[in-house]
């Protein structure tokens, strides 16, 4: 058994070691992206630094150092996954861009009206958008595997879903809500029984499995650096070399080209065909770096260590009756999806965030999947093992709190409302004296609750307010002197205070008031978007938006 020290790990990332909300960060949001360590960083900078210059086409000292350290990469990635060419590994922007070139190339130039893609009802939508668009360009036919109550593919309908008119089987190796490991060897014969070709999505396994793909015999796997501890903006591209070799480009320009005439233009060989224009150069070193780096920690003690954070993490959340896993049985890597009973997701999100905890809230770009198993979202954990048992433990706490209210204790010495005339100027002198996010955070939830609900029959699809993650409506009426009174209402508390503190702005007003207010300033001295994340600062944008718009046209 080789050794594994978490804590030792760990103080490789110094992000970990940051306080966010006036807490200590504990970070389990790593399904969406992991933290880098020091090593990482500084290969990024030493780039930089001490190489920079363009790949492949100078004669100079410094691009030849610069293709040297970008190749040996390639090379880094060849062996990592056991490739059996560096051909077979193209340099993309990450998984989705993978799947998107491997499907305008490979699927654009093959399907034909009628043919068959296989895909799944857990797939993130980076492998089910780009299939939508060339099915509808080619005419081709998407069908979708169901899965079983643990939230893998429901292997006893492969032999009915993946048929002779099947040309390709796309899935992931491991769900990024479920957390759960397909079959992928059962699906992989199917598929080649009947001459289809298999696309394996390997952004959520890359950094908690080991991987060869010579071994699981797919003819294409894809997968992102930034999810295995390396940077954003560098994905890699396996593709079986015979197949590699018949497709067309995907993007035209420099370094996928042999000779550009007018007369006629000629293509690079592998694997520059795919590779147009200067990439991410320093990004591909760091990833270097970042494979290195996971090579010397995986072994038996890293996925032991793993696996008794799946244990203890499954054991702890099973204990809180509110929680509803939305799949039965523990994940095979620690992702943890659920949802609480008598909470929005949302709420939990943010109230955990505002005490230094990082999770994952909402559709995790999995719609379908939410669709398949009748939810409008749901919470996710996600660790790595840089987390340990004391987060665990201090999570479980907070969100036990949180669960039984008593994060939001209602303060009976609160400042009471102020006039209607008044109320932006009142919620400014409300948030003033508030003093951390973790506070400004309870003041929202309070106001919230103290949010009047609008009518069931009030929240209808005309009232919905679009580019809101969460639901949220809006409805108005105008008075005889032009003066405009708002109501709205969210199924989230975070986005009902947040309607207040907007209604605060602008309720009672007229449309010349309501355009010359200035929202950004009052969102500034408010100190709260920039505690937002970008999608729920985005949501209060599209309630502004939404506002202004029938303002603006009566």
């Amino acid at each position: 058994m080789s050794c594994f020290d978490p804590l030792t790990f760990r103080r490789q990332f110094p992000l970990l070691q940051k306080n966010i909300n006036e807490n200590p960060l504990i970070y389990f949001d790593n399904g969406a992206t992991t933290q880098k360590p020091q090593s990482v960083l500084e290969a990024y900078q030493a780039y930089y630094s001490a190489a920079n210059a363009n790949v492949h086409r100078a004669s100079h000292v410094l691009s030849a150092r610069a293709t040297q350290a970008f190749e040996d990469a390639r090379e880094a990635v060849k062996s990592f996954i056991n490739a059996a060419s560096l051909k077979e590994i193209i340099w993309t922007k990450g998984t989705t861009e993978s799947i998107n070139l491997i499907a305008q190339s490979w699927g654009g130039s093959q399907l034909r009206a009628g043919d068959e893609i296989v895909l799944s009802y857990s797939e993130h939508h980076a492998n089910i958008v780009p299939w939508q668009l060339v099915a509808e360009k080619t005419g081709a036919v998407i069908k979708v595997l169901p899965l079983t109550d643990n939230g893998t593919l429901d292997e006893n309908k492969l032999d009915e879903m993946i048929t002779s008119r099947t040309r390709l089987v796309a899935c992931a190796h491991i769900s990024n809500v479920l957390g759960r490991i397909n079959p992928l060897e059962k699906i992989i014969a199917r598929a080649k029984a009947v001459g289809a070709v298999t696309l394996v999505d390997g952004a959520q396994a890359i950094a908690h499995v080991p991987v060869d793909v010579q071994a699981l015999d797919c003819d294409f796997y894809v997968f992102s650096a930034h999810k295995m501890f390396g940077p954003t903006g560098v994905g890699v591209l396996y593709g079986r070399l015979a197949l590699l070799a018949d497709m067309p480009p995907y993007q035209g320009g420099g370094e996928m080209i042999q000779k550009v005439s007018f007369a006629g233009t000629s293509f690079n060989e592998l694997p520059f065909k795919f590779e147009a224009g200067t990439p991410n150069i320093a990004g591909v070193v760091a990833f270097s770096e970042a494979v290195r780096f996971l090579q010397a920690q995986q072994g038996q003690g890293f996925y032991d260590y793993e696996q008794s954070l799946i244990r203890y993490m499954t054991e702890k959340l099973q204990n809180i009756p509110e929680i509803d896993f939305i799949v039965s049985g523990a994940p095979d890597i620690p992702v943890f999806s659920f949802t609480v009973k008598g909470h929005h997701n949302h709420d939990i999100a943010t109230a955990l965030d505002s005490r230094g905890i990082a999770v994952r809230s909402g559709h995790h770009c999995a719609m379908p999947l939410m669709e398949y198993l009748k939810l409008s979202g749901c919470l996710r954990l996600s660790l790595a093992p840089y987390n340990t048992f004391a987060e665990i433990d201090t999570v479980i706490g907070v969100l036990t709190a949180i669960i039984h209210g008593e994060e939001a204790e209602l303060d009976a010495d609160k400042t009471p409302a102020a006039p209607v005339a008044d109320a932006s100027t009142a919620m400014l002198e409300r948030f003033a004296a508030i003093k951390g996010w973790d506070s400004r955070h309870r003041e929202i939830m309070l106001l919230g609750k103290t949010l009047d609900r609008m009518d069931k029959g009030e929240r209808s699809e005309q009232t919905l307010i679009a580019g809101c993650e969460s639901l949220a409506w809006l409805s108005y009426r105008l008075d005889d002197n032009g003066y405009y009174h708002f109501k709205a209402d969210s199924d989230a508390k975070v986005i009902r205070g947040l309607l207040a503190i907007v209604l605060a702005a602008f309720n009672n007003k007229t449309a010349a008031q309501i355009a010359a207010f200035d929202i950004q300033g009052y969102f500034e001295q408010l100190g709260l978007l920039q505690h937002l994340s970008p999608s729920r600062g985005n949501g209060v944008q599209a309630i502004v938006a939404k506002i202004r718009q029938v303002a603006s046209r009566d």
